[in-house]
């Protein structure tokens, strides 16, 4: 892997980051990936505001996260991140997550999709920048393609209306809101016995301020599968499934 393609950036974790038990909620660990896939993006030459001049915008699709401990309240840790490969429309990028020692920590694998700022459909790069998406398709963190969730068979729902501060600057739910939504389903006292093992999400559907969300659930022992319908689309907005 050449400093050219891979970006490392610190993290040191906050109480604004953790749950109740000085764990890193699961939705901040989402947070810094994304924050990290986007520096790295920037320092590569095609973040937000380089596609911007091509008509483009980025889109996260799919993401894929297996996590090996609880991080705790003020630990540092380092998240490496490099553009992986092209899987038909989609631009894969990988994680590592490492702690003050070394160890790796979490694991994770992301779908980006480049989004034609007019059409609102997905496109690709100019040849001549492909090479950069591709340097490094023989260096995996997990040895599978971010996973694509299927339809849930509805056990339980949860009505859920995005407020204020679930927005962001796009005007649409934040991305790890989504996760905070799921987590928030299971009680203080399952959340006191459990952390996830792993976590994999997929992007749907934008949600917009006023719009609501029914979130269901189901359950086959320790996995958990959600899906957000939009119902003032009409539409799945997004899919989870957890491992505990």
């Amino acid at each position: 892997m050449t400093k050219a393609t891979q970006l490392k950036t610190k993290y040191t974790v906050t109480s604004a980051d953790t749950d109740m038990f000085s764990r890193l909620k699961p939705g901040s660990l989402v947070n810094f990936l994304i924050q990290s896939a986007i520096s790295s993006a920037e320092n590569l030459g095609f973040g937000f505001k380089d596609l911007k001049q091509e008509h483009l915008f980025w889109v996260l699709n799919r993401l894929s996260v297996e996590i090996y401990r609880p991080v705790l309240w003020n630990e540092q840790i380092e998240v490496e991140t490099w553009p992986k490969n092209i899987e038909r429309i989609f631009y894969i990028r990988d994680f590592l997550v490492r702690d003050a020692q070394n160890n790796i920590i979490a694991k994770a694998s992301s779908a980006w999709l480049a989004i034609d700022l007019t059409s609102k459909r997905p496109c690709n790069f100019n040849k001549d920048k492909m090479e950069i998406f591709t340097a490094l398709k023989d260096v995996s963190a997990l040895d599978y393609s971010p996973e694509k969730l299927g339809s849930i068979e509805k056990q339980s729902e949860t009505h859920i209306t995005p407020t204020y501060f679930d927005i962001d600057l796009n005007k649409h739910v934040t991305s790890t809101r989504y996760v905070d939504w799921m987590m928030d389903t299971f009680s203080i006292d399952f959340h006191q016995q459990h952390y996830p093992k792993s976590l994999s999400i997929n992007y749907m559907k934008e949600t917009m301020h006023g719009e609501t969300i029914a979130l269901s659930n189901e359950q086959n022992n320790n996995i958990h599968c959600f899906e957000g319908f939009n119902h003032s689309q009409n539409k799945v907005a997004f899919r989870t499934k957890v491992e505990f």
